[in-house]
């Protein structure tokens, strides 16, 4: 039972009982010798016994509508409020308000959302600060037998995927045999290969140095999706804003997005890429959109290390991450991280 539904029955039943106790006080003190002169006696054209009825229930009709109207608009007002807080978006400004209790109500919120903003802040000043001190001591051996390990398979591994590649695709736009047998499984092979080559990209992508090494996000993701580009056989586009953000939040959206491009090229079978990066109220917007074959997200939850992974590093910088997928209609991801500028949690 709604809160206006609820509100018309206390209000009829207030103005029932409160008819009732009126009119037997009325009729003790002044007692009828024929209760048929109820009916009988007129106001207005109307039976006395009907005003009786008819009058507390209106009068409770009305207050009840009028005064649940009033609670309900208060309470969705509120229920907004702790919406947008909950969403992490900016709230609404709460009408002029002259309910005291209301008032209060709606400075608690107001503090609760300051607590908010200060714990986001001290998130993000602390990712920066792990992030600093883990790129001060990754070791420069690490970093170097990544790099040789990425060389080797792009020389070797990778160049020999991609020759046999174009083998099999002269040998598939050749004659083809009288059985179509072999030509089937020729073209199961150029599959196969293909795939191989995406495997081994998405491999290389996550075997090259993750940090941005002094590069603006802007800089790191533009340069990643230009070499992209020229690799793969994908239609990829982006818009990048240039965005200035704490090393933390920056480090953490590039660690998404490589992650974000790497299950795409395993898995997504995808024709076109679209990178977003922008900032829009007060919020840090990356959305990477492709036209894949798309999955389950339900399930994928509970089975991908990626997806955990991805929404790990969102909630370290006090963000969010959210993924739309349909079945042949491609996958949507999108992170949104309150934009703090560099110093104002510091004040």
């Amino acid at each position: 039972m709604n809160m206006v539904i609820r509100q018309i029955f206390s209000g009829i039943l207030f103005s029932v009982i409160t008819a009732v106790i009126i009119a037997g006080a009325t009729f003790l003190a002044f007692p009828l010798q024929d209760w048929k002169d109820l009916w009988e006696v007129e106001v207005f054209d109307f039976p006395y016994l009907l005003w009786i009825i008819i009058l507390p229930v209106s009068v409770g009709l009305i207050t009840g509508i009028s005064y649940g109207w009033f609670w309900r608009r208060k309470l969705y007002s509120m229920d907004r409020q702790l919406n947008d807080l909950l969403k992490g978006q900016k709230r609404s400004e709460p009408e002029n308000e002259t309910v005291q209790e209301i008032i209060d109500i709606y400075r608690h919120i107001s503090e609760l959302e300051e607590k908010m903003k200060k714990q986001i802040e001290l998130s993000q000043r602390l990712a920066t600060e792990r992030a600093n001190e883990r790129e001060k001591s990754l070791q420069e051996v690490v970093i170097q037998e990544r790099n040789r390990l990425a060389r080797e398979l792009h020389d070797s591994v990778s160049q020999q995927l991609f020759a046999a590649s174009m083998m099999m695709s002269a040998i598939n736009e050749g004659e083809a045999p009288g059985d179509a047998g072999p030509k089937k499984q020729l073209a199961m092979v150029e599959k196969m290969i293909h795939q191989s080559q995406l495997e081994m990209r998405a491999l290389l992508l996550h075997l090259r140095p993750v940090a941005l090494k002094g590069k603006s996000i802007r800089e790191g993701v533009e340069e990643l999706l230009a070499e992209l580009t020229q690799k793969v056989p994908m239609t990829i586009d982006w818009n990048i804003e240039n965005l200035e953000l704490d090393k933390g939040v920056e480090d953490q959206l590039f660690r998404i997005l490589q992650e974000s491009i790497s299950n795409t090229l395993r898995h997504a079978k995808a024709n076109s890429l679209h990178v977003m990066l922008i900032e829009r109220d007060e919020m840090i917007i990356m959305r990477v959109i492709d036209d894949g074959v798309g999955f389950d997200v339900e399930k994928a939850k509970t089975s991908s290390y990626g997806l955990q992974n991805m929404q790990e590093r969102a909630y370290e910088v006090g963000g969010t991450l959210k993924v739309v997928s349909l079945v042949g209609q491609g996958t949507r991801l999108e992170v949104k991280i309150p934009a703090v500028k560099e110093g104002e949690g510091n004040d």
